[in-house]
């Protein structure tokens, strides 16, 4: 994928109404991280989705609309319970498409386990609504997990005897043998969008590697930015694949931007988003800056879990 193709996607017919370009739910924030779910509210509308309404406790949800008047907030009075889990699962059906996890924090892991595993939705899970789940808990979905977050993930779904190999491989090894080894999880219309200095996207039949982006990005906020994006263009396009290798390269991308244009690592997440609506007068920083996508290997990288050692009598 390359800035071209990014535009693309975000382009609409003449003849669109409201909602037609997407309509986002974010359940997310807690009132340790309000700029979370805000981030990839904005985020989301500047990849071109219509409408973006986030689900956040009261006062997380007064703060988002004092911050950014395009968002809608829906205030939730009680805590992230499996109760309030039941009743979003039914609500979701109401949005194209939902994300959820951004600054939620690990006192949400019972709700977050019962809406990813029961809403059929088309959804992005990301940061804390990950580190409660196993590979098998996930459906329709683009999970965006850093490195600490898969190893949790790989501990909770039986596979930690991964780890060892994972460690010791570059970008490439490492995106066969997720692949060969995640079957169950990519064949449950699932894409895992790896985050790292070469971001790896992995669907059933595609491996995609991203290598925009810089040192910069380490900063709090790329990743709820990143999650945005990836939200909105499902919104737009229902493809999890292509939304989640255009969400990679265009949060790189423009963090490369910021890097030229500030001379140094002084931008921020917020940075990001202000500098999306920039897209249509940019152009490539060079012909390499792109995503490249591989077609499904035929060879087979099943890493088999070690048996146990015999005791010796």
């Amino acid at each position: 994928m390359n800035l071209n193709q990014v535009k693309k996607l975000m382009e609409r017919k003449k003849t669109s109404r409201k909602g037609e370009n997407g309509r986002v739910l974010i359940i997310g924030g807690s009132e340790e991280y309000v700029g979370a779910v805000t981030l990839a509210g904005l985020a989301a509308l500047r990849a071109g989705c219509d409408v973006v309404t986030i689900a956040t406790p009261e006062r997380v949800a007064w703060a988002v609309n004092r911050y950014a008047p395009d968002l809608i907030t829906e205030k939730v009075k009680s805590a992230f319970t499996v109760k309030l889990a039941k009743e979003m699962v039914k609500h979701a059906e109401k949005f194209d498409v939902t994300l959820i996890g951004n600054g939620i924090t690990r006192k949400a892991d019972k709700f977050c386990h019962y809406f990813i595993r029961k809403s059929p939705q088309l959804k992005v899970v990301d940061a804390d609504a990950l580190k409660s789940m196993s590979f098998k808990d996930f459906q329709n979905s683009i999970i965006t997990p850093h490195e600490t977050e898969l190893d949790m993930l790989l501990v909770n779904s039986n596979k930690d005897f991964l780890l060892p190999k994972l460690r010791q491989s570059n970008a490439k090894e490492k995106a066969e043998i997720l692949q060969g080894n995640l079957r169950y999880f990519l064949q449950n219309n699932n894409v895992l969008l790896l985050k790292g200095p070469t971001e790896i996207i992995l669907s059933r039949n595609k491996i995609a590697y991203n290598r925009t982006g810089n040192q910069g990005m380490t900063k709090a906020g790329t990743g709820d930015v990143l999650a945005g994006l990836a939200v909105g263009f499902l919104a737009k396009t229902r493809d999890l694949f292509k939304s989640a290798v255009a969400a990679s390269y265009i949060n790189g991308f423009i963090g490369d931007q910021l890097l030229k244009k500030k001379k140094g690592y002084a931008f921020i997440a917020s940075d990001i988003v202000d500098d999306l609506a920039k897209i249509g007068t940019m152009s490539s920083l060079k012909t390499s800056s792109q995503s490249k996508v591989e077609k499904k290997h035929t060879k087979s990288n099943v890493v088999k879990k070690p048996l146990p050692k015999k005791s010796k009598k």
